[in-house]
C-alpha cells in the first residue's frame, strides 16, 4: 500500500534579530543613572536633530549599559587568554563600529555613546574616530575622476584605514588618524588625531559593515560590537534637506566654506539643490553599499520622525 504523502508547512522567515519597541528598550535601563545635563546634551547633538533627555534615558542609558557589559566579558576574556599565554595581561581597545546613512544621526549617537560609556568606571577612556579623515585627499579623488563619489567605498584610503584598526586593535600606544575638515571639505596636511590605547573606540562611518571584495581582512573584523543607525528613506532624504538648508544659514556663510556658493540660492532653489544631492549621490550610496550591510550589525537601532527612536533590534544569532 501507497504511503500517504504528508506535506510539512514551511516556517515562517526567522528573524536574527530581537524587536524592541522604544517602551520595551526603554525598561532596560534597570538602574542606570543619568549624567547628562541639557547644556551637555545642547553640545553633542547634531545640526537640525532634536535629542532631548528623555531620547537619552529610555534609549541611550540602556545601550550604554549593554555595551558596558559587553566590555566587561570583553576584558575578562583577554586577560584569560594572557595568563593561558603566561604573559603580562595587555590593554586590548574594544571596538565598536557605527555605520548608517547620511542624515541619519550616526554622528549624534555616537558623541553620545562616548560620553555615556566614558562615565562608566571600568572604560573611562573612550575615542571617537569618524572614517571622514580617511578620504583620499581632493586632489587625488579629483584625478581619478571621483569627487561625484566621495563617501562611496572607493574614494577611501583602504589600506590606511586597515592600518590604523590594526595598529589599534593591537594594543599599539599613540596610532595616529588622519583630520578631515569639513569646511574645506578635504583632509588637512600634516593634522592628526592620536588614539592612544583607549578602553574603547567608536568607529563611524557609512560604509564600515562592508565587505571588501580586495583584501581578505574587512574592517568590520576589528570590530567587537557594530551599531547600524536606520531610517526610512523619505525621512532620511527630510533630515538631508533640512540639515542642508541649516547650512546654508549657518557654516556655508563662511567665506572659506568650499559650500560657500551656496548661499546665493533662494529658499526653493536650495530645497532643489538638497533633494538633487541626495538622491543623485547619498541615496545611490545608500542602495548600493550601506543599507545591504544593515543585518550583518549587531544591532539596529531604527529612527523615525525628528530622528527619534522607534526600534530596537538586537542580533540573537
Amino acid at each position: 500500500m501507497r504511503a500517504k504523502r504528508v506535506i510539512i508547512p514551511l516556517p515562517m522567515p526567522i528573524s536574527p534579530y530581537l524587536e524592541f519597541s522604544r517602551e520595551e528598550w526603554s525598561r532596560l535601563r534597570d538602574t542606570t543613572p543619568l549624567t547628562l545635563s541639557q547644556a551637555d546634551l545642547d553640545e553633542l547633538k547634531g545640526l537640525n536633530e532634536e535629542v532631548g533627555l528623555a531620547e537619552v534615558e529610555e534609549i541611550y542609558l540602556p545601550l550604554s549599559r549593554l555595551l558596558n557589559l559587553y566590555v566587561e566579558k570583553a576584558q575578562d576574556l583577554f586577560k584569560v587568554t594572557d595568563t593561558f599565554l603566561g604573559k603580562p595581561v595587555e590593554k586590548v581597545p574594544f571596538v565598536i563600529g557605527m555605520a548608517g546613512s547620511v542624515a541619519a544621526g550616526k554622528s549624534t549617537t555616537a558623541r553620545l555613546l562616548k560620553e555615556l560609556l566614558s562615565r562608566w568606571p571600568n572604560h573611562p577612556h573612550v575615542d571617537l574616530v569618524t572614517t571622514d579623515g580617511f578620504l583620499l585627499p581632493n586632489s587625488e579623488l579629483e584625478k581619478r575622476k571621483l569627487m561625484s563619489r566621495k563617501g562611496f567605498p572607493e574614494s577611501y584610503d583602504q589600506r590606511k584605514l586597515l592600518t590604523f584598526l590594526y595598529e589599534v586593535k593591537s594594543g599599539q600606544p599613540s596610532v595616529q588618524a588622519p583630520v578631515y575638515s569639513h569646511l574645506s571639505y578635504d583632509i588637512v596636511p600634516g593634522e592628526f588625531i592620536t588614539v592612544d590605547q583607549p578602553d574603547i573606540l567608536i568607529f563611524e562611518g557609512l560604509n564600515v559593515l562592508q565587505r571588501n571584495d580586495l583584501s581578505a581582512v574587512n574592517v568590520s573584523d576589528f570590530f567587537d560590537f557594530s551599531i547600524y543607525v536606520d531610517a526610512a528613506e523619505d525621512d532620511l532624504e527630510k533630515f538631508y534637506i533640512g540639515r542642508f538648508l541649516k547650512l546654508k544659514e549657518t557654516a556655508f556663510q563662511n567665506p572659506k566654506s568650499y559650500f560657500h556658493h551656496f548661499t546665493k540660492l533662494s529658499h526653493d532653489e536650495a530645497i532643489d539643490m538638497g533633494r538633487e544631492i541626495w538622491r543623485t549621490i547619498n541615496l545611490a550610496n545608500l542602495h548600493e553599499n550601506i543599507l545591504p550591510t544593515r543585518e550583518r550589525a549587531d544591532l539596529i537601532l531604527r529612527k523615525g520622525q525628528g530622528h527619534a527612536a522607534e526600534a530596537v533590534y538586537l542580533r540573537k544569532i
